[in-house]
């Protein structure tokens, strides 16, 4: 029920924000006619695409706080939270960001994730599995990656491509739609039922083949991240951290699917499934850092 409202709270902010965008820039209805007036259309669909990309930004580090029950560190209750702070203080310093909020997430599996709308507002958490199985050295690397994610301004730069995305699915499945309501249901007095069908089917097909585009540069960063984690922690330990993730893979992954990209490990994922993985290969990964040690 949780998740349904927050769906429907998210969605009703981004047609608000975007109709009042929309009225300020003057924007004509892009439907005129049996035609389409590209440029009204792609402002229209570069205002709902872009929106509900920044809004998903904004609320990402309260979204990724209820869903995954992440339990911020304020005032350390043991000496394990006190050194994941001081920890966390270090290595954003050595990164030159602000500190982020640090939280721990009730979860077996080991994972850890980092999100927040801008570098210097950010949120660190690491799972109790995590917590529980790995050394120290290699908790410390884990938590290297992902300032890494968050020095890179990796989160923005997710939310300005799926922005895009967003843009042109909404544009070429409108354009698609017209094109099979003109062809295939003759229809030249405005836009019929073929027109709005056809243009959910499209949406559908190619968000799903745009979502490609997405998940390659997620896999692009998560080689930054473990750069950034070697620099900052040693690639020795990030090597090590990478392997013992290695070993648990078979766990299952108990992370939020809305959170998946942000975290340091998601399941193995082969064949045509690879190409929608938000994660490289763990081996290709170690590979990676071992090649540039």
């Amino acid at each position: 029920m949780f998740r349904i409202l927050l769906f429907l709270a998210t969605n009703i902010a981004v047609v608000l924000v975007a109709s009042v965008t929309l009225r300020l820039l003057g924007v004509e209805p892009y439907l005129q006619g049996s035609g389409l007036n590209l440029t009204s259309l792609l402002i229209f669909c570069a205002v709902f695409g872009m929106s509900g990309a920044m809004i998903s930004l904004f609320l990402s580090k309260w979204i990724a706080k209820m869903s995954t029950r992440t339990q911020i560190i304020g005032q350390p209750r043991d000496a394990t939270e006190r050194w994941l702070l001081d920890t966390v203080k270090e290595l954003s310093s050595e990164a030159g960001i602000n500190m982020p909020e640090v939280g721990i997430f009730p979860a077996h599996q080991s994972n850890a994730f980092a999100t927040g709308w801008n570098k210097n507002d950010a949120l660190v958490a690491v799972s109790e599995g995590l917590l529980r199985r790995f050394t120290k050295d290699e908790i410390r690397a884990v938590l290297a990656h992902e300032i890494g994610h968050v020095a890179n301004g990796d989160m923005v730069t997710l939310a300005l491509i799926q922005g895009v995305i967003n843009t042109f699915v909404m544009f070429f499945a409108r354009i698609i739609g017209n094109i099979v309501d003109k062809a295939v249901f003759k229809n030249e007095n405005g836009h019929g039922i073929g027109f709005f069908i056809t243009t959910i089917f499209a949406e559908i097909i190619l968000g799903i083949l745009a979502s490609i585009i997405v998940m390659w540069f997620s896999r692009k960063r998560e080689f930054r991240a473990d750069a950034m984690g070697a620099k900052l922690a040693g690639s020795g330990a990030m090597i090590a951290a990478l392997q013992r993730l290695q070993a648990e893979t078979q766990m299952p992954n108990e992370m939020p699917d809305t959170l998946t990209a942000f975290g340091i490990t998601e399941g193995v994922k082969q064949g045509l499934k690879a190409l929608f993985s938000s994660h490289p290969p763990l081996d290709e990964r170690i590979a990676a850092l071992a090649a540039n040690r």
